[in-house]
């Protein structure tokens, strides 16, 4: 092998690691790793691809990477745009744009704060914030919720707020205000507003009737202030309210040892990961009542993320991981069991009908009822499942195989290289857990394929993307993916509208 071509595949070996690193790692405790660790394994990873790679760490922006790094990916840029060719901060420009278009507002205007205590304001950056803020739909609405953040970006950015309505009563030739500036940098300058919600956190100060018109998490801090009660609160803002924000508080409105679902939110709309996060919050007994309005919202979220792949993959067996390690951590409570219990029914509706097997770690047969408990024998469970001759078997994973450990990575080297040499069946392992310590997702074996994953509604794109850790195709068609993806991104087709 050339010297050339050994550089190109540590190049290759080291995108598919940073990529892997930023679909999992949030930078939070993990159940192996505690959060300094991770946080710290992430600094190094993120310096070091954007100082060797940076086109291929600003187009990781185009793949189906987790909110945490990509705004770290957009500020890491910004930061250092110095390093940057014009015609890659052109290119930069458009993915840094898609992608602040597909997070949720929260994120971005948190970013801008971030900026503007690292004192990045550059041209680019300035156009950037300018043009984000003239697509929000409702800049009232941010006003209200997102007030500290809109303000520091207007006085980041030097914008002028233009909201069409200008403040009455000002001086011939003096400059033009709005009520939008005053609401935000003159509090208290106007004895009412216009616009509805503005006046209605004006009135809301002094009148409990105005908190209802408020965004649910505006109105909460009025509440408390007004001393309502909780109960009495939350039925009133419930049409108000989100779906997300509906699911967040329902364990508040529900009463200790009820057996009902919420009848206010339609599970059958749910992203399917984050249906199974919410099926896992409730207790066996409350699974096994309402078994069939949970599985039919299962399987429809799995049936609507396989989209046209449903029923393409012939025979699949999955070996899925509930051991006590899927318990997660604090602030991931539960996640890695949520991927594996999503994964199993898009699976399920990936396969050809009837020609899917699942095998649990844990020896459970009822997916619905899985939960977190003993050790990892993922060998064994990988020999149950190549005895069914599978097309496909899928591990999913955090890779820690410790009932005997190792036995897992070996049956699948013999496997690969003494049973089945010509790849009759296609194995990858999928890992939803960041190793710290590894600066990747922890792996089974050399000859498998693995690749990080956050929802299960990536896996066949992540899929696609594994086989270039697998060694059999080079580091161009690794390019040329990353050219594909960044060109669907700009144009619009998007990983992401927020989940």
């Amino acid at each position: 092998m050339t010297t050339e071509s050994r550089a190109d595949l540590v190049a290759a070996e080291d995108v598919l690691l940073f990529v892997n690193a930023a679909i999992t790692a949030t930078g939070q405790r993990e159940f192996h790793s505690a959060a300094c660790r991770q946080q710290l394994s992430l600094d190094f990873l993120h310096a070091y691809v954007r100082v060797n790679y940076r086109r291929v760490y600003a187009a990781t922006l185009a793949l189906d990477i987790n909110d945490h790094n990509a705004v770290r990916i957009v500020r890491g840029l910004l930061e250092h745009a110095r390093d940057a060719s014009a015609q890659d901060r052109r290119t930069e420009g458009r993915l840094i744009a898609a992608r602040l278009a597909a997070l949720p507002p929260q994120r971005v205007y948190r970013l801008f704060r971030g900026l503007r205590a690292a004192k990045v304001n550059n041209r680019r950056t300035r156009a950037i914030m300018r043009d984000w803020l003239a697509a929000r739909p409702d800049p009232a609405h941010d006003a209200v919720k997102y007030r500290a953040g809109l303000k520091t970006a207007v006085r980041h950015a030097h914008l002028r707020l233009d909201d069409g309505d200008a403040v009455p009563g000002q001086a011939p030739g003096a400059p033009r205000d709005t009520e939008l500036g005053a609401f935000l940098f003159r509090p208290g300058r106007l004895p009412r507003y216009r616009h509805r919600l503005l006046d209605a956190w004006r009135r809301a100060h002094y009148e409990q009737g105005a908190v209802d018109e408020l965004p649910f998490t505006v109105a909460e801090g009025f509440a408390a202030r007004h001393g309502m009660k909780r109960e009495a609160f939350l039925e009133r803002m419930a049409p108000r309210m989100t779906r997300l924000e509906r699911l967040r508080t329902q364990g508040q409105r529900r009463t200790a040892g009820a057996s009902v679902l919420p009848a206010d939110v339609d599970l059958t709309v749910m992203p399917l990961t984050r249906l199974a996060l919410y099926v896992l919050t409730f207790d066996t007994e409350l699974r096994r009542t309402h078994r069939a309005e949970l599985t039919l919202a299962l399987r429809t979220a799995a049936r609507r993320a396989a989209g046209p792949h449903a029923g393409s993959w012939g025979r699949v067996a999955a070996v899925l991981d509930d051991s006590y390690s899927s318990s997660g951590s604090g602030e991931k409570r539960r996640r890695p069991l949520a991927v594996a219990l999503a994964c199993h029914f898009l699976l399920e509706a990936l396969a050809s009908p009837g020609a899917y097997t699942s095998l649990w770690t844990t020896g459970a047969t009822d997916a619905l009822l899985v939960r977190p408990w003993g050790p990892t024998p993922l060998g064994t469970r990988v020999l149950d499942a190549l005895e069914y001759g599978p097309d496909r078997l899928v591990i999913v994973s955090d890779g820690w195989d410790n009932a005997p450990p190792g036995l897992a990575g070996e049956v699948l080297r013999v496997w690969r290289t003494r049973l089945d040499p010509d790849r009759r069946t296609a194995v990858v392992h999928v890992n939803p857990v960041y190793d710290a310590d590894g600066f990747d997702v922890r792996r089974l074996s050399p000859s498998v394929p693995t690749a990080g994953i956050r929802d299960a509604e990536d896996l066949a794109a992540l899929v696609e993307l594994a086989r270039f850790s697998e060694g059999r195709t080079g580091p161009a068609e690794l390019h040329a993916y990353l050219d594909r993806q960044v060109a669907r991104f700009v144009a619009g087709d998007r990983p992401g509208a927020p989940r």
